[in-house]
């Protein structure tokens, strides 16, 4: 039998079918194993060399390493809010409204040289000083201020000190020039 009859026969047929699927075969394997060498090289970059791991493992200890990184970021948010809890309380106490009152203690037309300051927290208390000039001699006073009240009678300029530094805050006037109050005393800027 020659060749040519033994190809065109049913078994000669089916031989060629068969290398041709064993070819096609081949190509799929050649593909598969292009894509697997890709797939390798990407799982390296994100794993790294170590071939021990894999995706699934890597992806575990990522969640693991995030859990503990939410739990820290948790613990240090409830500790910055305890420490500015205690910030934020200390400052109720700090000078947070404070006025100076100039006049003229003597009507004697020495430039307003005699001073009330207020020096106020935000509880509204604090204390009033208060400066005397005369032209030979000054005078210093201290009155304590609790919740806006003095613990001592205060003097006209004194409550004026007060009253302006627990008024809400606004712009001064142009220029810093001090204003004059309805009772005739100058109040200096803040």
């Amino acid at each position: 039998m020659s060749t040519a009859t033994s190809l065109t026969s049913t078994q000669g047929i089916l031989a060629l079918a068969a290398l041709a699927v064993a070819v096609l075969a081949l190509l799929g394997c050649a593909v598969l194993t292009r894509s697997v060498r890709r797939l390798r090289s990407a799982q390296k970059l994100v794993l790294g060399d170590s071939e021990s791991r894999d995706v699934i493992a890597h992806s575990a200890s990522l969640q693991e390493a995030f859990e503990a990184l939410q739990e820290y970021v948790g613990e240090v948010a409830a500790q910055l809010d305890a420490r500015l809890d205690g910030v934020e309380l200390a400052l109720t106490g700090a000078v947070s409204h404070h006025a100076l009152v100039r006049y003229d203690a003597y009507n004697e037309l020495s430039g307003q040289q005699s001073v009330s300051i207020a020096l106020l927290d935000d509880r509204r208390s604090g204390v009033v000083l208060t400066c005397i000039h005369h032209r030979d001699q000054a005078r210093v006073y201290a009155k304590q201020i609790l919740e806006g009240l003095g613990e001592l009678e205060l003097s006209p300029e004194e409550a004026e000190a007060v009253r302006v530094a627990l008024e809400d805050k606004r712009p001064g006037p142009v220029g810093g020039q001090p204003t004059r109050a309805a009772d005739g005393v100058d109040v200096a800027p803040e």
